[in-house]
């Protein structure tokens, strides 16, 4: 069976990350996977980029600012929550592309950004192959936002969007929505949530009504993620030895969704133990070191998987205090090195860490809650178990034959319900 699936990236944000591991660990279970991608980032001969000459390039831009712009004029010119939502007005009609031409099964990831609209994935389901779509975020059940937040519009219909800052309920995001919830009644698409959490938002939404939901973890590779020595890694990365070091990150630190100012709370909390350090990774134009009452080692944007893996394995705890979250790919890759992790009540967080087990999970925006989570694990916790069992969760959950597993059973039932049989 051949297997396309489509994400805007190939490498960039979590759920191109989980979506380029999907393909590999399809490829080492012996099917015939590829992505087709907006923007590629390596040489990787399955991974096809529509970006194949200058004019592609330039007219993707163009798609991108166009999107944003209509979004601006609509927000009554307030850039607020500009990137927090996307309207799929333009895209990249791929039906009659090769790759998709010769796909047995058409999945879907994240296609925002100007990659493809609801015209393109009304086309694509429209071929008469299975379409199957892993959710990453709450866009496909929802008119415009990838995250819903505390709104529950979209269990009825979207309309006075206060990401839009708007009263009007036949605004754009009421447009959107009875626009997408048309193409989706018609289609035959099986969704596929990373995360319990999600699922239940899925199930609730008026725009999934009497589609087939799934729940199926991303993959993640325990021979590249595994525990080393501690020792070894911080003298390799320069890091102290005789601390006890807490790791934060993300794409973009400063970003308010990874509710940096809820650490930065939490951090005052026990500014008074002097053996704890804090490592980032990540993006930021801004100094961090004045914001935290510890000592402050920048690893930078880290892109290497190993690199990854050797600084997880060179701290104590690894500290989320994301708002906004489906699976972390950071707590799945924390936990393989036996890493513990410490989290908001949030997304798929609870799926992943068992309270006071694995991990601590703390009550959702309470930073005096996150920092008694640091401190339980450096101070009170059994370290040495909490850190087996962690290993142990990614082990028996999220391991790739598991994922492998229950995505090549999907593809199968769908293709024997499409006549046919391999």
């Amino acid at each position: 069976m051949r297997i396309l699936i489509l994400n805007t990236s190939e490498n960039i944000g979590g759920a191109a990350v989980a979506a380029n591991r999907l393909m590999l660990v399809l490829q080492k279970a012996g099917i015939d996977a590829s992505m087709l991608v907006r923007d590629k980032g390596s040489e990787n001969p399955n991974v096809i980029s529509i970006n194949s000459s200058q004019i592609n390039r330039i007219a993707n831009t163009f798609r991108f600012i166009w999107e944003h712009f209509i979004i601006f004029l609509c927000s009554r010119l307030n850039r607020e929550n500009i990137f927090k939502i996307s309207i799929a007005n333009t895209g990249i009609d791929v039906s009659r592309h090769p790759s998709v031409r010769d796909a047995d099964i058409i999945h879907l990831h994240w296609i925002n950004q100007g990659f493809l609209s609801l015209n393109d994935i009304e086309r694509l389901s429209g071929l008469g192959k299975p379409v199957v779509w892993t959710m990453h975020d709450m866009w496909p059940c929802t008119a415009i936002c990838h995250h819903a937040r505390e709104c529950k519009k979209y269990q009825e219909c979207c309309r006075s969007c206060f990401f839009l800052h708007s009263s009007n309920k036949n605004d754009l995001s009421s447009i959107i929505f009875l626009k997408k919830k048309k193409i989706i009644e018609k289609a035959d698409i099986t969704f596929v949530t990373c995360s319990r959490w999600l699922s239940e938002k899925a199930k609730t939404s008026i725009i999934l009504k009497n589609k087939q939901i799934l729940t199926i973890p991303n993959p993640i590779n325990i021979s590249v993620f595994h525990p080393g020595n501690v020792f070894a890694e911080r003298e390799k990365l320069n890091l102290p030895l005789g601390k006890k070091l807490i790791l934060f990150g993300a794409v973009n630190i400063t970003d308010k969704r990874k509710g940096i100012d809820y650490l930065i709370k939490a951090m005052k909390h026990i500014q008074r133990e002097t053996d704890v350090e804090l490592v980032i990774f990540g993006q930021t134009k801004q100094n961090m070191e004045p914001l935290f009452p510890f000592p402050v080692h920048y690893a930078g944007y880290i892109k290497n998987e190993q690199d990854m893996s050797s600084l997880y394995n060179a701290v104590d705890i690894y500290v989320t205090s994301s708002l906004e979250e489906n699976l972390p790919n950071t707590i799945m890759e924390s936990m393989a090195c036996g890493t513990p992790c410490v989290g908001f009540n949030i997304g798929g967080i609870p799926d992943m860490i068992d309270h006071k087990q694995n991990g601590y999970v703390a009550e959702y925006k309470n930073p005096d809650d996150l920092a008694a989570g640091i401190q339980w694990l450096l101070r009170e916790s059994d370290y040495e178990e909490v850190s087996k069992n962690a290993r142990k969760k990614v082990e028996g959950n999220y391991r790739e034959d598991i994922v492998a597993g229950k995505y090549i059973a999907l593809y199968e039932n769908l293709l024997m319900k499409n006549g046919k049989i391999f």
